[in-house]
Parts: structure tokens; sequence; C-alpha cells
């Protein structure tokens, strides 16, 4: 038996001998956190498991309308005989409501920064999505993929890979996305909640972050603070995904956007095109992604934080020899 195929059987055994479950996945959660989270959790359930399923941040409103999100919890039950961590490259992704007293036992994951910080560790990184790696592996632990199960999972991969169109999308997951289609899933019916249904609050917040856009070069940036979420009566703490619109403005290598906490950091979301891989940025800050998605949040006001990471940034270009 291969190592990889003896993890898997190990995960397996480890979810089936577990009676009370923990299952919890990143702050500022996007689709992919919600839906391997909902995914996972609504699979054990129909297995007979007692789970709890926890975001710090909770299910933001653009994905209320899966199955199952109004049992997530913003507060950890220390109880759990397993603790199982989604989409998290370290354990501090957790929220500091759990990651400073939990030992996590499963860590799966598709992060190429991801840190190993589980007991056990089943991180795919050729995976789009981690929801994609709970939908290949499902099966094979004995839970069934039931049609709420499907949309969780279709919504995580739909989002990470925003529609298919990432480069590192596979054929290997557009066979899972089949997969879940005919498992149930109404794929039309969740790109549309997930990708293009936007609330007024949130266009309105995105002003905000547009009127600040700036460029130098082939580098683009802007800024969103707390006033401004204040002002447009967006609730979240999150972008809204206004990091993958400025995404697609032409003539760029990479994108960035700081995002004004509340606790005295800024969250700082990168984009790059193909052939340039900002991991080593997002790493240099203490956070970690994807060579072309990756983040960090970091202690201090946003002009000092915007000073640091733009001079990085412009540095790593120049080193490309595209700055």
């Amino acid at each position: 038996m291969s190592q990889q195929s003896e993890l898997d059987q190990v995960v397996g055994e480890s979810l089936h001998q577990a009676s009370k479950i923990l299952v919890a996945a990143h702050i500022r959660p996007d689709g992919d956190a919600i839906g391997s989270l909902l995914g996972l959790g609504l699979a054990l359930q129909e297995k007979g498991k007692s789970v709890q399923l926890f975001l710090e941040d909770g299910v933001p409103a653009s994905f209320r309308h899966l199955p199952g999100w109004e049992q997530v919890s913003q507060k950890p039950d220390a109880q759990a005989d397993l603790v199982v961590s989604l989409d998290c490259s370290d354990l501090s992704r957790l929220g500091k409501n759990l990651a400073a007293s939990t030992q996590v036992d499963i860590n799966i994951d598709h992060h190429i920064t991801n840190l190993n910080f589980g007991r056990l560790n089943l991180v795919d990184t050729r995976a789009v999505a981690t929801a994609e790696i709970l939908a290949m592996h499902l099966p094979g632990w004995g839970y069934s993929i039931s049609p709420p199960v499907a949309s969780a999972l279709l919504t995580g991969l739909v989002t990470d890979s925003l529609g298919f169109r990432t480069s590192n999308m596979t054929p290997r997951a557009l066979r899972v996305a089949a997969d879940l289609m005919e498992a149930g899933a109404n794929l039309p019916e969740l790109y549309q909640h997930a990708l293009i249904s936007r609330s007024f609050e949130a266009v309105k917040y995105w002003g905000s972050g547009f009127n600040r856009l700036q460029r130098l070069d082939r580098l683009v940036w802007t800024s969103v603070t707390q006033a401004d979420r204040r002002a447009a009566q967006y609730p979240g703490h999150d972008d809204a995904e206004m990091i993958n619109i400025l995404a697609s403005v032409n003539d760029t290598d990479v994108v960035v956007l700081f995002n004004e906490q509340g606790n005295g950091h800024i969250k700082v979301s990168w984009r790059s095109q193909p052939g340039f891989d900002i991991t080593p940025l997002a790493l240099q800050f203490g956070g970690g992604g994807h060579p072309a998605a990756a983040g960090a949040e970091i202690k201090g006001t946003l002009a000092e934080v915007e000073a640091q990471v733009l001079q990085s940034t412009l540095n790593y270009l120049n080193s490309t020899g595209n700055g």
C-alpha cells in the first residue's frame, strides 16, 4: 500500500471511529471554505455522526442558500473527540477562538503553503479546491454524496476556480464537477449565487475601492476601510470579492487589495497573471496561498502596510524583469 493510500485509509478510519466531530474552516470564509465545511459536515451527519460546524466569522449572506448553513456556529465546542480543519494553510487561519487551544486531528487542504499542522495531513496541491479533495474521497471513506452535499462541494469548486477559469484548472476537476452535477447539484443556480449575484451593499462597497484605484507600470492596487463598510452598510469584514474584479484589469502582472480590519491589522490579497508566483510575497508577510492567488494579514496601519507591501511587490516584479 502506498503512503498516500495508507493516509487516506487512516483518515477514513478516524472519521468512522469518532462520534462527536468538530469541523472548522478559515476566517473570512470564501465559497470553498463554506462548501467544504457543509459538504463534509452534512455527509457525516447523514451517517449519524454528531457534528458541529464552526466558522469564526459565520456564513456570509451570499452563501445562505446552501442547505445546512444555519447549523454553522461561531463558538467552538471543546468537547469534540475529533477536530477537522478544512481549507486552512496554517492553524491561525481557524481564528483566535479555536486556534489557541485546539489540536487539529485531520487537516484537509489544497494550498501549496500548507504547514501540515494536523495529526493527519491530507494536502493535495493539485486540487483546484478543498471541495474537490472531499468529493474524491468521501465515497471511499464510506459516505454518500447526496444532493445537499453535492451542492455544497460544487459551490466550493466553482468559487475557487472562478467558474472553472483559473490557471490551475484541470480535467480531473471538471470530471469531479460533472459527478457532482449527476449527484444532484444544480450548476447554473449555484454559479449564479456564487459568482454573479451581488447585494446592493456589496456593489456600493466596491465603489470606495474603485475610487482609490492606482497603477504603477504593471502593478495595480487599492484599499478599503472600516469606514467604507459602514458607509455602504456592508455586513462582512471581507472585500466582497472585489479582488477578483481587480484581477480582470488588462495589462497588469499583479494586483493588490488592502482591507482594513478592526483589530489593528490589514488583510492583503494578491492576484497575479500566469507566470508570476506570488506565494513568496505572501509567505514573506506570514501568509500563504497559491501562485496566482495569495494573502496575508499584517499588523499595522493602512499607510504602513501599503508602503511595506507595495515596495516588496515592486521589488519582486523588478527581480522578474517586469517591474
